[in-house]
């Protein structure tokens, strides 16, 4: 039976002991980073591993293929692509021409990613930009204007989706007013409801009808001052289940950041409790994993229904496309800008 996370792995190939593990455990998906790509026949050789271990040849793979500082894969067996912000900079001059880098950028990313066989990218940030934000966000988010942001974020949907690739907006409920870098300690939000309701959440809310989406290990006091969004389920239930309307695949932030409290099995077990579908896993390492296990439930009821749901988002890319004009004319939307 299929459980309720997503694992990372430690290398380039599978371990015996993390062949016997997957197969054993049998996470929902398998995410991908720097130290697991390689070469383009290695991570696709990577990602058939993981797929023969689980059983299931639409078992999900993900990535965090975003542009700028956020590549696992790079130069010079892959393209490079700006950040994100590069888009909301083409927006406010021109906003077409924006919102088309935009989807062209999301669509040559997916081009790259299906032909390794990965399926999904954890894309696009819908953090609103505040004054004083972490720069582990920075540029990687469109800019601080809500429409714009929630413009932008639904053509890389879009985009990706086009090439055959999940798309994962995050961070839900939104991560633009972190002063400081979740990996490292809990951020709080002391913003008064009114502003996030109008700010943060905004984009969330506009883009509620895609299948999956990641949640932020803030806390924000005004709705929930004892637990990290992650792990809160007045958030969860009353924030992204309700106003904002997402019933899709809900997947935690990494849970080996430093943000939150306890060992790995108590962060697991707080971030299902709280109404997370999926938790997320990355680090590679084999004890925390089997940890990470031991915890999650069995993919049942609305979880695996909403898991279900999101593959079906899945269709094969228009044969027609044209990577090289595509390129072509992605390079000169952008050109002045990067």
């Amino acid at each position: 039976m299929t459980k309720a996370f997503i694992s990372g792995c430690a290398g380039l190939r599978f371990t015996a002991e993390e062949t016997a593990f997957f197969t054993r455990e049998d996470p929902w998906g398998l995410i991908l980073f720097r130290r697991n790509c390689d070469h383009p026949e290695q991570v696709a050789a990577l990602v058939e591993d993981f797929r023969a271990a689980v059983g299931r040849q639409n078992a999900p793979v993900l990535i965090d293929q975003e542009g700028g500082r956020v590549m696992r894969l790079r130069p010079p067996h892959w393209p490079s692509f700006p950040p994100q912000k590069l888009f909301g900079d083409l927006y406010r001059a021109d906003p077409g021409r924006g919102k088309e880098a935009a989807w062209l950028g999301a669509r040559l990313i997916a081009h790259e990613l299906l032909s390794l066989g990965i399926n999904v990218d954890c894309l696009p940030l819908l953090d609103v930009g505040q004054p004083g934000m972490v720069d582990a966000i920075g540029d990687r988010a469109y800019g601080n204007e809500p429409d714009m942001v929630a413009k932008l974020g639904k053509e890389t949907c879009e985009g990706l989706l086009a090439g055959g690739v999940l798309p994962v907006f995050k961070h839900l409920p939104g991560h633009g007013r972190a002063t400081v870098d979740s990996h490292l300690e809990l951020p709080r939000v002391d913003a008064p409801r009114e502003e996030l309701d109008a700010i943060d959440f905004a984009p969330f809310k506009a883009l509620s009808s895609y299948p999956m989406a990641m949640t932020a290990h803030l806390l924000f006091t005004v709705i929930d001052p004892k637990a990290p969004a992650t792990q809160s389920r007045v958030i969860i239930d009353s924030i992204i289940r309700g106003q904002m309307g997402f019933d899709g695949v809900l997947m935690s932030d990494d849970i080996n950041m430093k943000a939150l409290g306890g060992d790995i099995r108590e962060r697991s077990a707080a971030t299902f409790a709280a109404g997370c579908d999926l938790v997320l896993h990355c680090n590679g390492e084999l004890d925390q994993m089997e940890a990470v296990a031991e915890v999650a439930p069995d993919l049942a009821g609305m979880s695996r229904l909403r898991c279900e749901r999101a593959l079906g988002w899945l269709k094969a890319p228009d044969p027609a496309f044209d990577a090289g004009a595509a390129w072509a004319r992605f390079r000169t939307l952008t050109e002045s800008l990067v």
